[in-house]
């Protein structure tokens, strides 16, 4: 079997005006970013808004294993495979952070013959979007220590300074830092923080955003640090807005490629799940929307992290109704969280599959709790057997879900044809009753101990004092009717990584808690979940390289 990279640069791409075509996009809507890739203009949306939607299929999974789940690979097979059935389907995605594909997962361009192309383009640095946002992020922060160094005419507390720097890369030693050392002139000394970008307020803000005047309503409300009185002080107040919106101008408009069977994908944002919402832009997937008849979306991470902020934050906030789920697993995965190590994954084991797969049961449950259909497809490996398969097909048709096998890796949207049947079944004969799992006027502290105990299954909800004192000053200001944003880490429904399976009698720590008032939610951090990731002892930029004709090699 060719590699991924292999695979993607032997594909036959066609322009992207012909892909954009299939979907009625005329080329004068289109911005060319060279053959194969375009952002869609601003005129787009005003000649497409009036169109019915299409329907909403979100893709989500079980936790994530060493074993692989393959959630991105099956939302673009299902793209294939429902337009190989006549379907007139888009694919709607997160971009790839440069964090992961230089780290440990790698890319997010799916795999083998189910990926988005360019897959190169993608995962490196694809149409600037996320330099546009490191750029504004940090315009920000230079603009803070400015304003400090020639007088602090907002008397800003430099002991209560909230925004961070940020950078698309992992890189642990940045997390804490000191600046303005030097002279005078170098600026005020102080402690100062990193994230990724990939976590930055200004990336869910972009990623939340209905349009130009709707995204700069959102950057003056950033709160990035408090007065001697303990008042907030804004980016609006630092006059920040104008620039900021300037440089993120072009990045607002969503992406379009391809896949390698020629459906279309819009690409556009990319929050990571663990810690930001982990869901595309409201504008691609609104845009997607009234483009086609099927819009496939995903969420990151395990449903307990995507799933769950896809509904409670993105569809809360942007009116979105979606219309079924697909669950995806692995026998694998599911052998993985009932005991096995990774070296035994291959070999049949009835009994740790039973084991294992409360996980996919807890899920299943937490997404029927938003009373949406739920579908759940095994990506398939040539170590699975039948009776494997035939124990989940009885497990998941028991609670009520369609069950499909996904063979899109090894087959591309021929091997997704069962997957999208059943789909297209369930779209057509099961009604979506959505609705979130919070009502907006809970107190904090009630949402936070309703997703601990209803979607991870905790037994309640333990806070550092400097959690219950930050949550208290959030809802002193005015924000407590915003939905949670939960920092968990993404292995376990707990917030202990080595707690695999469906765990019980444990508790959700709660170490502190801010106000991401721009993008409309409080983020709340668990256990020791980090804003800024640290590359493994042997990551995955050892084996990237680039030859003397330009081809890369060893991404994935």
């Amino acid at each position: 079997m060719k590699t991924d990279i292999q695979i993607a640069q032997e594909a036959n791409m066609l322009h992207i005006r012909d892909v954009a075509a299939q979907y009625g996009i005329q080329e004068d809507d289109l911005e060319f970013y060279g053959k194969y890739k375009a952002k869609l203009t601003d005129e787009l949306w005003n000649e497409v808004k009036d169109n019915p939607d299409g329907k909403l299929v979100l893709v989500t999974a079980i936790n994530p294993t060493p074993a692989g789940e393959g959630k991105t690979t099956t939302s673009v097979g299902l793209g294939q495979a429902l337009a190989k059935i006549g379907k007139k389907a888009l694919i709607a995605l997160r971009e790839p952070s440069l964090g992961p594909c230089f780290g440990i997962k790698g890319g997010a361009a799916g795999g083998g013959y189910a990926q988005v192309v360019p897959m190169e383009d993608l995962n490196l640095h694809f149409t600037g979007d996320f330099h546009a946002i490191t750029s504004a992020n940090n315009l920000l922060a230079a603009l803070l220590d400015n304003h400090i160094q020639q007088g602090n005419a907002l008397g800003i507390d430099t002991r209560q300074i909230l925004w961070k720097r940020c950078v698309d890369m992992n890189d642990r030693v940045l997390r804490n830092v000191v600046v303005g050392l030097g002279t005078k002139a170098d600026g005020v000394v102080r402690e100062d923080h990193f994230v990724i970008t990939v976590a930055s307020e200004i990336m869910a803000i972009l990623c939340l955003a209905n349009d130009m005047a709707d995204l700069k309503e959102r950057l003056g409300k950033i709160i990035v640090a408090y007065n001697f009185a303990g008042e907030p002080v804004t980016a609006k107040d630092l006059n920040a807005v104008g620039a900021m919106a300037a440089l993120l101008k072009d990045a607002l408009k969503p992406n379009l490629i391809q896949t390698l069977e020629h459906t279309g994908a819009l690409v556009h944002g990319g929050p990571f799940a663990n810690i930001a919402h982990g869901c595309n832009s409201v504008r691609a997937t609104k845009t997607a929307l009234k483009l086609a008849d099927i819009v496939v979306t995903e969420a990151g991470f395990g449903a307990d992290l995507g799933a769950e902020k896809f509904f409670d934050i993105k569809c809360r906030k942007a009116g979105l109704k979606p219309d079924a789920v697909v669950l995806v697993a692995t026998v694998r995965a599911l052998k993985y969280n009932g005991g096995v190590p990774k070296n035994m994954l291959a070999e049949e084991n009835m009994d740790a599959l039973k084991r294992g797969i409360v996980n996919l049961e807890k899920h299943i449950e937490n997404i029927q709790k938003y009373q949406v259909p739920v579908v759940v497809t095994l990506n398939s490996f040539t170590s699975d057997t039948e009776a494997e398969y035939e124990f989940i097909k009885n497990f998941c048709e028991e609670r009520g879900c369609e069950f499909a096998l996904s063979e899109v890796w090894a087959n591309g949207g021929e091997g997704g044809v069962a997957l999208a049947e059943k789909v297209v079944k369930t779209l057509e004969t099961k009604e979506s009753h959505f609705k979130p799992l919070y009502e907006d006027d809970m107190s904090l502290k009630d949402k936070i101990k309703t997703i601990a105990t209803e979607i991870y299954g905790a037994d309640g909800v333990s806070y550092a004092p400097a959690a219950s004192k930050a949550l208290a000053k959030i809802e002193e200001m005015g924000f407590g009717n915003l939905p949670v944003c939960m920092a968990k880490n993404q292995y376990s429904l707990s917030d202990d990584q080595t707690k695999l399976g469906r765990p019980t009698g444990f508790t959700i720590n709660v170490r502190d808690a801010y106000v991401s008032a721009g993008a409309g939610f409080v983020v709340v951090l668990t256990g020791a979940i980090m804003t800024m990731p640290g590359l493994p002892k042997k990551p995955a930029a050892d084996n990237i390289d680039v030859n003397e004709d330009g081809v890369i090699t060893g991404l994935f």
